[in-house]
């Protein structure tokens, strides 16, 4: 077993360095990459509670959310093959560090609808790209502006964009392993992006980490 300072220098390196983090890890505390398994799977899993507790709805009258999808894992591999990676749906509120992602099995109208109806306020304005499944926003309550992407990058007469969702999608593929990337780990990928994301600064993440490590397993200090 692992001593109190060397679990705490471990969970430090997790919170603080992108992946791929277990090599270096392993070499920086001496320790076997099978503990180093271990202790990920203990962290991603404060990482599902967290999420699990800070589930919001963003948006409302007079606010703008910004929604897309984007495909996270999509990688190359031997002779121009790929591995197929996973979608995932997502907005941002402007004006707040709110958001959300999901990760879908595919990009209908009715998927999509389901998810911005649980996680948006209505009367909302919705700002899209072209994407057909967007469509059914007009039919909706929810103000619905596009803008085609094809031609600008923000619309010239209504200003619409989609900048800042398309910025936090580079964030999550920053944040989401490049090896290994399994469908059924998606939900701990996601909650880690959330959890990272909410908490920029190092020593607040650090504190907010070991704070829920102590609720979900009582006995831990996380004070």
């Amino acid at each position: 077993m692992l001593s109190v300072g060397v679990v705490a220098k471990l969970v430090f390196l997790y919170l603080t360095r992108p992946p791929p983090r277990c090599k270096f890890i392993q070499r920086e505390l001496d320790i076997s990459s099978a503990t180093i398994v271990d202790y990920f799977s203990f962290i991603r899993e404060v990482f599902i509670y967290w999420a699990s507790k800070n589930s919001e709805v963003i948006g409302g009258e007079g606010k703008i959310v910004e929604i897309d999808e984007a495909k996270i894992g999509k990688r190359k591999y031997n002779k121009g093959r790929y591995l197929e990676g996973q979608w995932v749906f997502g907005g941002i509120e402007r004006g707040s560090r709110k958001f959300f992602m999901v990760a879908v099995e595919d990009r209908s109208s009715q998927t999509l609808l389901s998810i911005i109806r649980d996680k948006i306020r209505p009367n909302t304005t919705i700002h899209t790209d072209g994407w057909k499944s967007y469509d059914c926003l007009d039919e909706n309550s929810y103000s619905h502006l596009t803008v085609n992407h094809s031609v600008n990058f923000v619309d010239p007469h209504t200003g619409t964009h989609t900048q800042n969702v398309e910025r936090m999608w580079l964030e999550v593929r920053k944040l989401v392993p490049r090896f290994g990337r399994k469908k059924t780990h998606y939900e701990e990928y996601l909650s880690e992006c959330l959890f990272i994301m909410r908490h920029r600064d190092h020593r607040t993440r650090f504190h907010a980490f070991w704070k829920l490590a102590g609720e979900l397993y009582p006995g831990l200090p996380h004070e």
